[in-house]
């Protein structure tokens, strides 16, 4: 564990991880940082990292699009609710982690259930401006694919809004760097401990 930001020292980040009883859960929109701020907040708190996507594809042996196309949404959500489920643990009982979810996975009033139930549940968030730029740096989003990306983006934020906000605890990631952002969630993880 490699960390020497004075905003949070090591040690105080041990006692911390020690705290930390269940798995961290970063929800929020695509393009947010989920994925690359998950990683970082794992290697510091020495839990293992996981990104829902990722274990989606391999579950379904498909891409996200791939999924989108043959099935279909409601068809992807489904399958994003069981992997999810998986990776809480079905009984309760899970291994502490970082997950990383999709974007729309907080937004599934069941799959939201099972993360305020099973985790500790931080909403990423990100202003419109930022987004855009984040996303445009891929081209494998399929909600990104019938239209204007900043339209959709502002639509989206606006309709999942409201059920990101249940998360207990809020962090902005802006324009900053993602080190920044992750001592942001340290400390917020902390206080709301």
């Amino acid at each position: 564990m490699e960390h020497d930001d004075p905003a949070f020292p090591a040690g105080a980040i041990q006692r911390l991880a020690a705290r930390i009883d269940r798995p961290i859960v970063l929800v929020g929109m695509m393009g947010v940082g989920k994925t690359t701020v998950g990683r970082k907040l794992a290697s510091i708190l020495a839990m293992p990292f996981c990104d829902a996507d990722e274990e989606i594809e391999k579950a379904a042996q498909m891409s996200i699009p791939e999924i989108f196309a043959q099935f279909g949404e409601p068809y992807f959500r489904s399958g994003e609710r069981r992997v999810i489920a998986r990776l809480l643990g079905e009984d309760g009982a899970s291994e502490r982690r970082v997950l990383a979810t999709g974007g729309g996975a907080f937004a599934d009033p069941e799959t939201r259930a099972l993360i305020l139930k099973r985790a500790i549940a931080i909403w990423l968030d990100s202003d419109v401006d930022t987004l855009v730029a984040r996303v445009g740096r891929k081209g494998n989003r399929p909600l990104l694919k019938t239209g204007n990306p900043r339209e959709i983006l502002a639509r989206l934020k606006a309709e999942r809004g409201p059920a990101y906000a249940e998360a207990p605890i809020h962090v902005t990631s802006g324009n900053q760097p993602h080190q920044a952002t992750v001592v942001t969630i340290l400390k917020a993880i902390d206080a709301w401990l």
